[in-house]
């Protein structure tokens, strides 16, 4: 296994939060280089320049593996099982691959977009549309662990590291408005996940959640003003 790793993240950004999760589920030793996301950072905070150079929209997540560097969360977590075998999260087989993928790519897509919807919006309508959204992806994810109380197959997949940014934020969504019912099978699965040794890299402590609804408040504030 590599020793020359180091990822370009902080800890408000859901995708990068994927990418920290998967690191320390499969045991890959890394440098954290604290790099907040563009709405965080400050009117003079310096990038690092080679940040500046390999990551196309200067957004984290990035990784660094030896002298390479890849950017962007889902792409990311692939690399990082092409290129360091050790404790994979994809599993062996082209089926059980593709579940995983077809899977990570569907929380993508439907749980993702309304949970940033809910966090961003400002119109008391719209956040509304997005809390329905938001609560039928995990109704259908929940589904997706009964069998085998994971989200693609028998065991931890990238499918949990696409998905860990909704259990590690789901205190602070619903001080911010979400307030559907969560299925009971995928607050079944986030308890599962508070077991795994990835989820101590990713756990939020009280004043990180504190500021995250802080920092979304004020937004809204703003925008409404």
């Amino acid at each position: 296994m590599t020793d020359d790793v180091a990822l370009y993240g902080h800890w408000i950004c859901p995708f990068a939060t994927r990418v920290q999760f998967a690191l320390r589920q499969r045991g890959i030793a890394h440098e954290l280089i604290d790099l907040p996301p563009s709405a965080v950072r400050g009117p003079v905070f310096e990038l690092p320049p080679e940040f500046v150079e390999h990551s196309p929209r200067l957004e984290i997540p990035m990784l660094r593996i030896g002298d390479r560097y890849l950017a962007d969360s889902i792409p990311v977590l692939e690399w990082m099982e092409s290129e360091i075998p050790d404790h994979p999260l994809l599993p062996a087989g082209e089926p059980a691959r593709a579940l995983v993928r077809e899977r990570m790519a569907w929380i993508d897509r439907n749980a993702f977009r309304p949970m940033v919807g809910v966090y961003y919006g400002t119109d008391p309508d719209r956040i509304a549309r997005a809390v329905v959204k938001l609560a039928d992806a995990p109704a259908e994810m929940g589904q997706w662990t009964e069998e085998t109380g994971w989200l693609a197959g028998p065991g931890v997949s990238l499918a949990e590291a696409v998905a860990m940014p909704i259990h590690v934020r789901m205190a602070g969504l619903q001080r911010l408005g979400f307030s559907a019912d969560v299925s009971p099978s995928f607050t079944a699965h986030g308890e599962r996940c508070r077991s795994l040794s990835g989820w101590d890299a990713v756990e939020w402590t009280a004043e990180q959640c504190d500021e995250f609804v802080g920092r979304f408040t004020a937004y809204r504030r703003k925008h409404s003003a």
